[in-house]
């Protein structure tokens, strides 16, 4: 386990001597302040709320709401607006964070501000706490957020509760997407909330300033494939809700990366050298254009090249 006042200078250390090709700047999406919604009833008292950034998950028992994740702050307004429709007014006293990012935790100075519980893995507590500089997005920097948007509940391996009659486990996903990544299962309904850990029709970001990987993150999909059903339904971070097919096909295509890449690294190839020669062009059809993923995938492998079995 990482010590919690030197994990992130040790990443930043073998960051300082990694090689690799800088990636294409991408800066987490922030719409504009009045979102068009969309909801996808899954069940009468669980659905998902697209068009405030990421996914947004909402969950209705007997006197409150539960959310997980809470989009952009820019759409925040109009997002807590809609759950408040849909709930018939009842207040949200629960929001997860299942990771750090901005396109995921915009409701949280608002949800705070109310006195909701704000549940998350300890270290996206220590990244919304801290200001968090992001290479891979041109060195975009973002401030420590406010007392009242940082998680109020952390843990570190797994945690439970209900609502009302629906029993929902929650759990850490190791080095996948952040190091911080939960998922939320929704056990009754059949429903987990993979958040982005779970990327549909693009290539997904293994954020490694944050502690993810590409090889974390195959690591990640195939838990949550030991842990569900033939019949579950995943909730990604933006994108359609998806069967088991399609978490199936993002767990065959990164581990089909991860491979790939790791044998190019022992020719001697860098990122550059990665994109000229085509190396994702079977997959690209599905998972779009590779310009920034195979840079920011280099850079995450490099830093667990021991892990991969080196490049010699």
């Amino acid at each position: 386990m990482w010590g919690e006042s030197s994990r992130r200078d040790f990443c930043r250390l073998l960051l300082a001597g990694a090689a690799g090709a800088a990636a294409t700047p991408r800066v987490f999406a922030q719409a504009a302040g009045s979102a068009s919604l969309e909801v996808n009833r899954l069940s009468d008292s669980l659905m998902v709320i697209s068009g405030a950034g990421g996914n947004v998950t909402l969950a209705l028992g007997p006197d409150s709401a539960l959310l997980v994740n809470g989009g952009n702050a820019a759409t925040s307004t109009a997002l807590l607006a809609k759950v408040a429709e849909l709930a018939g007014g009842k207040p949200v006293s629960t929001l997860f964070n299942t990771d750090w990012h901005v396109d995921h935790t915009g409701a949280n100075d608002a949800l705070g501000k109310s006195g909701a519980q704000i549940i998350a893995h300890e270290f996206t507590r220590q990244y919304l706490g801290s200001e968090m500089r992001l290479d891979w997005q041109g060195g975009k920097t973002y401030k420590a957020r406010a007392p009242q948007a940082l998680p109020t509940k952390t843990f570190y391996t797994t945690g439970s509760m209900t609502l009302g009659g629906e029993k929902i486990d929650y759990g850490h996903l190791g080095q996948a997407h952040t190091d911080g990544d939960i998922y939320v299962f929704f056990r009754d309904a059949n429903v987990l909330v993979a958040g982005d850990v779970l990327s549909v029709g693009k290539y997904p970001i293994a954020d490694y300033n944050s502690g993810g990987w590409l090889g974390g993150m195959a690591t990640a999909n195939k838990a949550l494939l030991d842990l569900t059903k033939p019949d579950t339904r995943y909730v990604p971070g933006f994108g359609a809700v998806q069967p088991r097919a399609g978490l199936q096909a993002h767990f065959d295509m990164l581990t089909a990366v991860k491979d790939r890449m790791h044998q190019a690294m022992r020719k001697g190839m860098g990122a550059e050298d990665m994109l000229a020669a085509n190396l994702t062009k079977d997959l690209d059809a599905v998972w779009g254009s590779p310009e920034q993923f195979v840079p920011i995938t280099y850079r995450g492998l490099w830093l667990h090249i021991r892990e991969l079995g080196g490049v010699v």
